[in-house]
């Protein structure tokens, strides 16, 4: 499988990053349920993009199981404290990267979110681009 161009691969984890802060950080007056999800989805998404950045050739269903168990970790790592964590957790980072409490349903949305990105790559990828016309 070919890997996505380096620039495109580049401003989609900038848009996604760029989207998930503006839906959890600018006041746009938005439902909470859609902020709650909407924002996990674009951090699953983030972690989807990263991956296929960092393992460019290889199969998209391999970067998304591999994003899918990075995140599945992270909210697991909800369920761990110590005062070193939790301190983190508090800063604009550690709430950013790591959230704070752990919930299933985050885990159902980071894999929908992540299947998504999976299909959209797909797409994505120059092997996948119609051919141009002379």
């Amino acid at each position: 499988m070919q890997p996505r161009p380096t620039i495109l691969s580049l401003a989609l984890i900038l848009a996604t990053i760029g989207a998930g802060l503006a839906i959890r950080r600018v006041p746009l007056h938005l439902p909470l349920f859609f902020v709650k999800y909407a924002g996990s989805m674009l951090w699953a998404l983030m972690i989807y993009w990263i991956v296929s950045t960092l393992l460019p050739t290889r199969p998209v269903p391999t970067a998304a199981i591999v994003s899918a168990g990075i995140a599945t970790a992270v909210e697991l790592l909800k369920l761990y404290h110590s005062l070193a964590l939790d301190t983190f957790r508090l800063t604009l980072a550690g709430t950013l990267l790591l959230g704070r409490v752990f919930s299933i349903y985050d885990i159902a949305t980071y894999c929908v979110a992540i299947a998504i990105g999976a299909i959209i790559d797909s797409r994505l990828r120059p092997s996948h681009l119609p051919p141009r016309s002379s």
